[in-house]
Formats: structure tokens, sequence, C-alpha cells
């Protein structure tokens, strides 16, 4: 085997690594999420499964501990409530009643095991159109888009 080809071959395969071992990192990142709903109705195709769930908190069902590191909840669903047991740092903008994401496990008791928590942002950070005439450079009728 010539030179070249060693070298062709040695690249080839660094190449291939480095493009699995990318694939490995992202393939985490790309997971879509579930509504409680969905998470609700199909829960044992999901038990021991990684999973992730976004939801609104249900009201009165948040419980912090003292030191901040351990949560408990329950998920608002149209057709129950799915029941999340967090260990971790907390959000400081936790509370009952906004939006969150969780990450974590489905025990066979029916509760999610987070490891990650998220809040999403709140609608009062959405950008609103300003009110008055538009922009010299758009047309007339972007003025009625949202």
């Amino acid at each position: 085997m010539t030179m070249r080809r060693k070298l062709i071959v040695a690249g080839v395969v660094v190449a291939g690594a480095m493009g699995y071992m990318a694939y490995l990192g992202a393939a985490s990142s790309w997971q879509y999420y579930l509504t409680a709903d969905e998470c609700l109705a199909d829960s044992g195709r999901f038990a021991g499964q990684r999973i992730r769930v976004s939801g609104k908190i249900a009201a009165d069902t948040l419980r912090i501990s003292d030191d901040r590191r351990q949560a408990s909840f329950s998920l608002e669903g149209s057709n129950g409530q799915l029941p999340v047991v967090y260990a971790g740092p907390l959000p400081d903008k936790l509370a009952n009643s906004i939006d969150v994401v969780v990450e974590g496990r489905l025990d066979d008791s029916g509760a999610i095991r987070a490891e990650k928590l998220l809040t999403r942002c709140a609608s009062k950070y959405r950008s609103q159109m300003p009110s008055g005439p538009p922009p010299h450079d758009l047309p007339a009728e972007a003025e009625d888009r949202p």
C-alpha cells in the first residue's frame, strides 16, 4: 500500500469517527417534546424511556424544598395531571401556573423523574407590532399582519 493510499484511508476513518461523534452529541438535542396529554395518553409506551414533556404547572401543586434543590409538581393536561419530581438547581422563575419543559424518565408509577427543568418565556415577552403607520419600506398590507 502506498503512502498516499494510507493517508486517504486514515483520513476517511478519522472523518467517519468525527461525524459519528457529532451525530451522537447532537441527537439528544433533536428530541421533540410531548405535551402532558400526549404523555398521559400513551404512558405505557414511554415508561422507562427518556422523554421531554411540555406543560403548565397545575395550580397549587408546586412543592419546593427549603434548600431549593428539589421540587415536585404536576403538569396540567386536559385529561388529567402528570406528576413530576425534580432534583437539582431550580430556575428563579419557577412558580405555579407557568409553562415548563421537563426532561427525564417516566417511571412505572407514571411520574416523571426529571433531570432538567426549564421555564418557558411568558407571553408578556412576545414582541408586538408598534402602533401607528407601517415603516415606509413595508408594503401597506404588512400593516395588518400580527
